[in-house]
């Protein structure tokens, strides 16, 4: 019981440590599909303005 204790401080400053660093991830990611987003946006609407100046 004496070495649980001992190991609860250090177990409880990893898991800060490791779940912060989950967050930085995932906040990387949200901005990478929102570029994503941003980039498929401008192929999507080119495309367009090339298939309205090839009718023409």
């Amino acid at each position: 019981m004496k070495n649980i204790r001992l190991y609860l401080p250090v177990l409880f400053v990893l898991m800060g440590l490791t779940l912060g660093s989950c967050d930085l991830i995932g906040d990387i990611f949200e901005a990478g599909m929102w570029t994503a987003v941003i980039i498929i946006v401008i192929i999507v609407l080119l495309v367009g303005w090339l298939f309205r100046k090839l009718r023409r």
